[in-house]
C-alpha cells in the first residue's frame, strides 16, 4: 500500500515538473543575459529573455519593444526578486502589437535570435541595446495582489497570549 502511494506521489511530481512552462516557452536557450550580449558579439544566439516593457514602437510592418530585463523563473516568467536587472534589450516581431495592451511595465517573455545591436540614448547616456528578432512574444497576465483576511480575531493562543 505504501509503495503504491509513493509511486503515485512521484508520478504527480514528475507531471507537475513537466508542466511548469507554457508550451511556447519550453526549450533550451543560450544562457547569456542582455547585459552580457551588449558587451560581447553574440549575434545569432537563440535566447529566451523577459522583463518589463519600457516602450512599444509600432512600425509599418513590425513592432519593437524596449525592455528592461529580469531573470526568468522556472515558468519562464520574469522574476523581480533581485535588486539588479540583466540590462535592457530590444525585441522586434512582424505584425502589430497594440501599445494599449502591451502597456508600460507589463511582463513579457520573448524567444528569438539575437540579430544585432542598436545604440540609443537613455537620458544623457549612450546605451548599446542587443536586438532580438522574436519568434515568440508571450504577454503574462497581470499579477493580482491579495490581502489575507483572517476569520478569527487575533491574538490567537499560539501567538503567546495565554
Amino acid at each position: 500500500m505504501m509503495f503504491r502511494f509513493a509511486v503515485l506521489a512521484l508520478s504527480a511530481l514528475l507531471l507537475a515538473a513537466c508542466a511548469t512552462q507554457p508550451g511556447p516557452l519550453q526549450g533550451d536557450y543560450n544562457p547569456i543575459t542582455p547585459r552580457q550580449a551588449a558587451a560581447t558579439d553574440s549575434t545569432g544566439a537563440t535566447v529566451r529573455w523577459g522583463g518589463r516593457i519600457v516602450s512599444v514602437e509600432p512600425k509599418s510592418n513590425r513592432t519593437c519593444f524596449e525592455m528592461i530585463s529580469a531573470d526568468l523563473g522556472s515558468s519562464g516568467r520574469p522574476y523581480w526578486g533581485s535588486a539588479h536587472t540583466g540590462g535592457r534589450f530590444l525585441a522586434c516581431r512582424t505584425g502589430f502589437y497594440d501599445p494599449a495592451v502591451f502597456e508600460r511595465n507589463r511582463e513579457v517573455t520573448f524567444i528569438g535570435r539575437l540579430d544585432g545591436y542598436e545604440n540609443r540614448r537613455i537620458g544623457q547616456y549612450d546605451y548599446r541595446f542587443p536586438r532580438v528578432e522574436a519568434d515568440v512574444v508571450y504577454l503574462w497576465p497581470l499579477r493580482e495582489m491579495a490581502n489575507e483576511i483572517y476569520p478569527y480575531p487575533a491574538p490567537w493562543p499560539w501567538w503567546g497570549w495565554w
